[in-house]
């Protein structure tokens, strides 16, 4: 018997944010609970086809499709709770000097400015998708990589620290699309760095 696969939507107190306003936020919250309507449709329809045994991708195009677009909908859904959970009403911008994540952008990087400077230039990279800052798990080492699409660029076995959304959904009813530094400028200081912490593993 195939157990049903059901993703909840999470709730997000984030109204008060500066910088990013709640008309944004409620937008955008109605896309991402888009995302996990959507997973759950897809993880339904794709049990349908395992319980009946048909699932050769080859022969059955439909099954082939659901399994395709099941990586953009899950991933869409997962980043935007990474993006939500790093934010909060009462960031205070750059980490605290005793931070985690401070001291491994200084291991990784050499210092917290220069990190800082290639995530902005990472996020400021011209098309839509997400800035992503990862943690490497074999050796701890932070990296900063765009990702498209939400499936295409993620780094296999890497472990998604802080995640900037940069499609133009996240900001263009506060900015303009020229704008987009002032959002990210915005993002920085709403930042919950205790969040971030606690999303790195610990050192080897």
């Amino acid at each position: 018997m195939i157990e049903p696969t059901t993703y909840n939507i999470q709730s997000f107190d984030l109204s008060g944010l500066k910088g990013i306003s709640d008309r944004n936020l409620e937008m955008h919250f109605k896309l991402y609970k888009g995302y996990v309507r959507q997973t759950n449709s897809l993880m339904d329809q794709i049990n349908e086809f395992i319980k009946d045994r048909h699932i050769n991708q080859e022969e059955r195009p439909a099954y082939s499709e659901l399994t395709r677009r099941l990586g953009f909908e899950y991933n869409g859904m997962i980043l935007h709770e990474y993006f939500f959970g790093n934010l909060t009403k009462v960031g205070l911008g750059d980490p605290e000097q005793s931070s985690r994540f401070r001291k491994s952008a200084e291991s990784s990087f050499g210092d917290y400015e220069v990190w800082k400077t290639d995530f902005v230039g990472v996020a400021n990279l011209r098309g839509v998708g997400w800035a992503i800052c990862y943690q490497d798990p074999k050796n701890g080492r932070l990296s900063n990589h765009w990702i498209s699409l939400h499936e295409n660029g993620n780094i296999a076995g890497f472990i998604p620290i802080l995640v900037l959304d940069v499609w133009e959904h996240a900001y263009l009813i506060d900015y303009a699309p020229s704008d987009r530094q002032k959002y990210i400028d915005a993002f920085f200081t709403n930042i919950d760095w205790k969040a971030v912490d606690a999303r790195l593993m610990n050192r080897r």
